[in-house]
């Protein structure tokens, strides 16, 4: 996640270079685009080293959820505002026009060659870098969705509490798509020399950022709001604990992530009257044993004995 940062950085720079020789609004937005994925890696990191904190007094199940907190800030503050920043200077440009020099002439060492080269051979090299990533991201992906079973991204993206390997994939996604709306009208206001093309490109990588930033803050909420276990996941869990020798009936029963595929369950169960205390402790004690088992997501289980009596709550 390091090495990711620093090439983010690194691209944002040769972005910018970029915009400078050519003052072109897509270059601009992709460096506003990059500067936000180096953000992004900072933010994920600091969730991720500080959810791995051990649990205290005071965060007694954990410090998992910095890790949706620190994703949450990344779709406010950073893609929300380069978001924003790319919309607003590819309307301007749209609107009142702007100077291109994307057929202006760089020397270095004695040769000479067009500005636009510089964006072309940056934006391929920025493509090749971020489908990498995205290729990357999108094995992480697949393994989560394998392994609980989602058939679509679209479902795994409701779902899901990796809340970093979401990330990690929308924003190599987007990443790659707002280059190849970058190339497109980079060249087009090459090719045509209509300067609309290329302030039109930084507009769509403005509305990109900003659809990415609000679908990505929408499902932190969820989490942050503390979400159970999906119906099916939860229903498999409550049949295991109504089924068990000596459970007469479920009173209650409550899950809820408190970090990433960390999921708390708390219920109260009605177990039969002719059992004695250390019976029902056993088969808490085994019931507990086996939800954890069944569910990888599980880590903690609470299970509080009722009466019989009080059975018809479920």
């Amino acid at each position: 996640m390091i090495a990711a940062g620093v090439a983010n950085g690194a691209i944002a720079i040769m972005k910018f270079l970029g915009f400078l020789l050519t003052g072109s609004p897509a270059m601009l937005s992709e460096t506003y685009h990059s500067i936000s994925d180096t953000g992004n890696q900072v933010f994920l990191l600091i969730g991720l080293r500080y959810s791995g904190r051990e649990a205290d007094r005071t965060h007694p199940f954990g410090y998992g959820k910095a890790q949706f907190f620190y994703s949450f800030l990344v779709s406010v503050l950073l893609f929300g505002i380069a978001g924003w920043m790319s919309l607003t200077h590819g309307y301007e440009a749209i609107v009142h026009g702007h100077a291109s020099a994307l057929h202006g002439q760089v020397e270095v060492v004695g040769a000479s060659f067009r500005a636009v080269y510089v964006n072309y051979v940056v934006l391929v090299g920025a493509f090749c870098f971020e489908t990498y990533a995205l290729v990357t991201a999108y094995r992480g992906m697949r393994i989560d969705m394998d392994e609980h079973g989602w058939t679509s991204f679209v479902e795994a993206f409701k779902k899901t509490s990796n809340i970093t390997t979401l990330t990690a994939f929308t924003e190599d996604t987007v990443a790659v798509s707002g280059i190849v709306l970058a190339f497109l009208g980079v060249f087009l206001t090459d090719y045509t020399g209509n300067p609309l093309w290329d302030g039109l490109a930084a507009l769509c990588i403005g509305l990109l950022l900003m659809g990415f930033a609000l679908a990505l803050a929408w499902e932190n909420k969820r989490l942050l709001l503390g979400e159970s276990l999906q119906k099916n996941e939860e229903d498999e869990l409550r049949g295991t604990v109504a089924g068990w020798e000596g459970v007469t009936g479920i009173v209650d029963f409550r899950t809820v992530y408190f970090g990433p595929d960390r999921v708390l369950v708390a219920a109260d169960i009605a177990f039969d009257e002719g059992l004695d205390t250390r019976e029902v402790d056993e088969r808490i004690t085994a019931i507990e044993d086996a939800l954890v088992e069944q569910n990888p997501s599980v880590r903690k289980v609470y299970i509080e004995p009722e009466t019989a009596g009080s059975a018809g709550g479920d």
